[in-house]
């Protein structure tokens, strides 16, 4: 092993988290808090609002305990991934009782929010990311319990966890079953090869990537064999919708225009504007490379690695044809990680960002008033550059680059895979 290797795994051992009692201690207060906050979104100003997806869920749920199989069968939106945690409520609920079945899911999105505090707790990089994970039921909103996005967000988290902590198979395993689940962490791929290629080599790097490969075979391969037909109509389905009505592009065209709004896939969009939206997207992609090269021309420490993998998420959906509400979900448990003024700044515009969308806007009347209007159209597009400017705020550089005699140069940032990474949205 190399000096510069061991002494990667010193300062990774220097920083791991200390269990005194008062941490622990903390970390149950936080569990508390949690529990209360998750129960909370049941009564006063957070039941019934908004719409849930929970019956399209529910309807997956029902034809795959009848034997039909997904993508060959009958029309699934989601990547393969995502089947497990519609199927998991089953196990203790009835799918052909509505209300049963969205009790359970509730529970179960419940639980992989825990699942995200007591990581963060894990990680250790500060009580106020656990306590903010802790709340965060109260700043979602309804959001939380009516569509699956704990789910990649959680199993995104368990990736950047295994990655700080030098697991980096464990690490790339956990990435490649968050693609399976909702696509939007390939961005991450980037960052990750300069990571472990930095840290561990070339030969951990292709050992690690090889394992995240394989748990990505394993969704997406055998729906590939059964109904790849299915499979491709879901995938470009996705890719090819219009500007979704909630997207920066269509917020801006919205407040300053009178575009004209349509039906697609079970979502509202603008009709035509074809131009504007491979604009957005192309600007999204410009902003992530320079998020990459950025990584890549700077040492790989734990502080950048975090704060890359938050601006990676947080320009997909700022510059997406699609933003839904609860993509702002991925960001909860990435941005309170970032350390210093930058995540304080960082966590108050995430938060902002969620106020315009949830409290303000999400489930009002405000919502009707902006899609076959031109009411709140203001509101929306705050919310919107208010994301754009957490970008600015993650992935603004700071320190001197590395230097180029160092292993692994600038262009190991940029792997050739990341041509085809997608820059439109799941629903």
């Amino acid at each position: 092993m190399s000096t510069s290797l061991r002494a990667v795994r010193a300062r990774a051992n220097a920083h791991r988290p200390s269990w005194s009692r008062r941490y622990l201690f903390g970390v149950a207060l936080a569990v508390v808090v949690y529990l209360w906050s998750w129960a909370f979104l049941s009564h006063s100003f957070y039941a019934h609002r908004g719409s849930s997806d929970v019956g399209f869920y529910q309807g997956y749920a029902q034809k795959i305990q009848d034997g039909k199989v997904p993508y060959r069968d009958f029309p699934v939106e989601y990547p393969p991934g995502a089947l497990a945690v519609f199927v998991a409520p089953t196990l203790v609920a009835n799918p052909s009782r509505p209300h049963d079945y969205a009790r359970w899911f509730g529970r179960t999105m419940g639980v992989l929010g825990l699942c995200s505090l007591l990581l963060v707790a894990g990680i250790g990089r500060s009580a106020s990311a656990t306590a903010y994970i802790s709340v965060s039921p109260l700043v979602i909103g309804s959001l939380a319990s009516t569509r699956f996005d704990l789910w990649p967000a959680a199993l995104t988290l368990a990736a950047l966890a295994a990655l700080l902590g030098e697991r980096h198979r464990l690490g790339w395993a956990a990435l490649g079953a968050s693609i399976a689940a909702k696509l939007y962490p390939v961005v991450l791929i980037p960052v990750a090869v300069v990571w472990t290629l930095r840290r561990r080599g070339q030969r951990e790097l292709a050992r690690a990537a090889g394992v995240g490969a394989l748990v990505l075979g394993a969704a997406f391969v055998p729906f590939a064999i059964l109904a790849p037909n299915g499979l491709w109509e879901s995938g470009w389905g996705q890719l090819s919708r219009p500007l979704e009505i909630e997207s920066l592009a269509a917020s801006y065209l919205k407040t300053f225009g009178h575009p004209h709004v349509i039906g697609v896939h079970g979502a509202l969009a603008l009709s035509g504007h074809g131009a504007i939206a491979v604009a957005s997207v192309v600007a999204g992609l410009v902003v992530l490379l320079a998020i990459w090269i950025d990584f890549g021309r700077h040492e790989p420490t734990q502080e950048r690695l975090v704060r890359s993998c938050a601006a990676c998420v947080c320009a997909f959906i700022a510059f997406g044809k699609v933003l839904s509400p609860q993509y702002l979900i991925w960001l909860v448990p990435l941005v309170p990680l970032v350390r210093g003024r930058r995540g304080l700044a960082a966590t108050a515009l995430l938060t902002a960002a969620f106020l315009c969308t949830d409290v303000v806007w999400y489930g009002t009347h405000r919502f009707d008033d902006y899609a076959f209007g031109s009411h709140w159209a203001w509101l929306v597009l705050t919310r919107n550059l208010i994301l754009v400017l957490l970008v600015a705020v993650l992935g603004l550089a700071r320190g001197a680059p590395r230097r180029s005699g160092a292993s692994g140069g600038p262009k190991a940032a940029i792997p050739a895979a990341t041509a085809t990474i997608a820059s439109s949205g799941q629903k």
